[in-house]
């Protein structure tokens, strides 16, 4: 008994001499349940919404107020109003709208008429929840437009909306594909690169280097390179599988334009991701901290990205995250390529941002990397 107690207090006292262990063991819960709990708040808010009143009648100007209701009361969606159709439809398709709501030119008239109006709305369905959720909105303002007279015929002065996916049909499970490929780069990224520089640490194998002329930057640029290719070839498999899974293929979902530039996202999400990794814990020098801190990241990365909720519903603070996390960019990209059919015009931006966010994180890395005992 005296062995088990001994025992007992010895790998407790290791525990409590490792203050950074304890810190955020008892952190690391609190973290998640913010950032989960403001990832995840039951109803979506603030979905944007386009309104093209080509119409500019009364019951146009009914429908838009009735919107504008719902903006101001429970806040489902934003409205915004455009006068260009074609912008409108363009701003839909790079993701900026969430849905674009046509109101034709004779809408008013034929309400006034009694004859059978309709409006158009453009879904994005790539995000099934999102779109579900604006056409209940969009359904339920325009069914509140009010008709001042009872028409002569039965069945005729119905007002209703047409529901059009923009995109080819896309279930819940497809549309997590994105966010299941960017979580494959991470774990690439967890399980090379840096992790390699920290087991040899706690094994004592790299003071070896110190025997070489290599210096920090060789260290670092060619892990980084043999983590980029292994995670590279990774992303590619779980992106082939994945789709395969869910009933989709690659080979009709991409075109060879499109296959370069999920290619391309895969590249400069990988090199982000091996980056921050090198920037977080390029100093660590055990690996428990890398499973520690691996955990945490996934969460803080992963969920803000848009991967599974829309950003636009996250409270405030977590949008500024959300606008300077790399994976936000990762999974837009990987969105509008794979089901909206976008070419590298459309995700330039994205692009640039990782490309941006890869050269100051690996910037950093270098010159903090630790090349001594």
């Amino acid at each position: 008994m005296h062995r088990i107690y001994a025992l007992i207090e010895r790998d407790l006292r290791k525990f409590i001499r490792n203050p950074f262990v304890v810190g955020v063991s008892i952190a690391m819960p609190i973290v998640y349940l913010i950032i989960m709990g403001s990832s995840f708040q039951g109803e979506l808010k603030s979905l944007s919404v386009a309104v093209v009143d080509q119409d500019n009648g009364e019951y146009g100007r009914s429908i838009l107020s009735n919107l504008r209701a719902v903006q101001h009361g429970p806040a489902t969606i934003r409205v915004l109003t455009v006068t260009d159709k074609s912008s409108a439809m363009e701003a839909l398709a790079d993701g900026t709208f969430k849905a674009v709501l046509i109101i034709p030119r004779d809408f008013s008239k034929k309400v006034i008429r009694g004859e059978t109006a309709d409006v158009g709305l453009f879904l994005d369905n790539v995000e099934t929840i999102s779109s579900a959720t604006i056409e209940k909105a969009v359904r339920g303002a325009v069914g509140e437009v009010s008709v001042d007279f009872i028409p002569v015929r039965e069945g005729r002065g119905h007002v209703f909306v047409r529901a059009i996916n923009t995109y080819g049909k896309i279930d819940y499970d497809q549309g997590l594909i994105p966010g299941v490929v960017i979580m494959a780069i991470f774990i690439g990224a967890m399980t090379t690169g840096v992790f390699n520089v920290v087991m040899d640490r706690f094994l004592g194998i790299d003071e070896s280097y110190f025997l070489t002329p290599l210096s920090k930057l060789d260290i670092v640029v060619a892990l980084v390179i043999s983590g980029l290719m292994v995670t590279t070839v990774l992303a590619v498999i779980v992106l082939f599988l994945s789709t395969l899974t869910a009933g989709m293929y690659l080979w009709e979902l991409l075109s060879l334009t499109g296959f370069f530039s999920v290619l391309a996202v895969f590249i400069l999400s990988a090199l982000s991701l091996q980056g921050l990794m090198f920037l977080v814990m390029g100093r660590a020098t055990h690996p428990r901290i890398l499973g520690i801190m691996g955990g945490f990241l996934n969460v803080i990365f992963f969920f803000p990205s848009g991967a599974i909720y829309p950003v636009e519903s996250f409270p405030l603070w977590l949008q500024y995250f959300a606008a300077v996390n790399p994976e936000t960019y990762s999974v837009h990209a990987l969105k509008a390529v794979i089901f909206k059919g976008a070419g590298l015009a459309t995700i330039t931006g994205d692009l640039l941002f990782l490309a941006g966010f890869s050269f100051v994180a690996l910037t950093v890395s270098i010159i903090s990397f630790k090349r001594t005992l």
